[in-house]
């Protein structure tokens, strides 16, 4: 501690010597130390005296730059209170502040934020303007936002050793137990079955299920060195589709007991260590709800459209409000693909065509068209659907009703987004 001080002292000390030296400097060039008060008259027009004038004015400069320098110091300690959320870091020691100007009357902080869009910004921005007003009230104060640039659409997403990425589309749902795993793991055999390069990761950090989905529940990721000599992992691999998980790394009957820091920091991992390879899309399986895991994604990958998954009860619907919400928050701005309704009636396998609501009539779709969002689809519980995800073998590619109802909502997923 008493080290840290005399630091500072120190500091200070250089600062303030360099602001003397400067205004010395400065003072001499205008002619107002020069020692001979007829020549000072005689040159400027001024009287004698305004020889002790142009010091005064030339001391007064000089103690507001130093309280100048002590209030910046000042702000900085104040601003080591404001924590970016996600990442448990203050701004300063996280090198936020670009630019900091203080004088008696006016203060400027500008900051920049590495990530475009990021959710945190306009909290931060607000937390650090009132703290700063709440110090110096008589002081004008202005925070100004700047962002990195966000990748252009047309670029891939992620390139690098670890993967070239066309299209990225985030499977979420407003609450748990609506089947968006499962239809994520369909999804992605429509649209293999459509001839696109298809990857899954399974963003379910405490429920992961895509293993359990494509029959990969024992694979033991191996590693590899890229080319720029990172070890990657390699992902899984079932019909074709590229796979990574938690769910690889703990054993199916052990409860991740994990802090939302260290279960971002994992999926970050995942994110950029997976040695994906050339995908036309990478299908992210969202857990339920809005939390930390969402902002992580939202904030690694530019994700290019997200699909809300719910069930036509209204339980369900009345969820899928926040997950709506969130992908259209200004600091995220999501497109949404659009809503799939899943569960949507119940046909035995005996009676192919008969039509059982059970969890209600249309709720999802009701809500898509009453919100402005496109409807993709419904999907319906059968059998083969419920067989096919116990068994490893998504419905999709065994079963022909399956897949031509989950390639009509694939297509019109391509059709939002496009392939590179």
């Amino acid at each position: 501690m008493v080290t840290h001080m005399y630091y500072i002292n120190i500091r200070y000390i250089c600062r303030i010597v360099g602001c003397v030296w400067a205004t010395a400097k400065r003072s001499r060039s205008k002619g107002c130390l020069r020692a001979t008060p007829g020549k000072e008259e005689k040159e400027f027009n001024l009287p004698g005296n305004k020889i002790f004038i142009r010091l005064r004015s030339a001391f007064t400069i000089f103690v507001s730059q130093v309280t100048n320098i002590f209030m910046e110091e000042k702000i900085q300690r104040l601003l080591a209170s404001v924590v970016h959320p996600e990442t448990g870091e203050d701004i300063v020691k996280a090198g936020f502040i670009e630019h900091l100007a203080a004088a008696d009357d006016k203060i400027t902080l500008v900051l920049r934020f590495a990530k475009a869009r990021d959710p945190f910004a306009s909290k931060i921005k607000n937390q650090a303007e009132a703290l700063l007003k709440q110090v110096f009230p008589a002081a004008e104060v202005t925070v100004v936002i700047k962002e990195g640039g966000a990748p252009k659409r047309e670029e891939p997403k992620m390139k690098s050793s670890a993967g070239d990425i066309g299209r990225v589309v985030a499977i979420a749902s407003g609450k748990g137990g609506v089947g968006k795993s499962t239809v994520t793991a369909n999804l992605a055999v429509a649209l293999r079955n459509a001839g696109y390069r298809v990857g899954i990761l399974d963003a379910d950090i405490y429920g992961p299920s895509q293993p359990k989905m494509f029959g990969v529940e024992n694979y033991l990721p191996d590693a590899m060195k890229g080319d720029d000599g990172v070890d990657r992992i390699i992902p899984a691999e079932a019909l074709g589709i590229k796979i990574m998980s938690i769910g690889f790394f703990i054993k199916p009957d052990d409860a991740l007991l994990w802090r939302g820091a260290m279960a971002t920091n994992a999926l970050k991992q995942l994110i950029h260590q997976t040695l994906w390879g050339t995908l036309d899309f990478l299908l992210i399986d969202l857990p339920p709800g809005t939390g930390d895991i969402h902002l992580s994604v939202i904030g690694e990958l530019k994700i290019d459209a997200a699909v809300i998954v719910s069930t036509p009860q209204q339980v369900a619907v009345a969820d899928v409000v926040r997950g709506v919400e969130m992908f259209r928050n200004q600091h995220v701005d999501i497109p949404l693909a659009g809503i799939v309704e899943n569960m949507a009636w119940f046909s035995p396998e005996e009676l192919p065509d008969a039509r059982y609501y059970l969890f209600g009539r249309g709720g999802a779709r009701r809500f898509a068209e009453e919100h402005g969002i496109d409807f993709l689809g419904e999907i319906p519980i059968v059998q083969s659907i419920m067989e096919g995800g116990d068994e490893g073998r998504p419905a999709a590619g065994i079963d022909a009703r399956v897949e031509k109802w989950y390639r009509e909502i694939a297509s019109k997923i391509v059709e939002k987004v496009g392939k590179k």
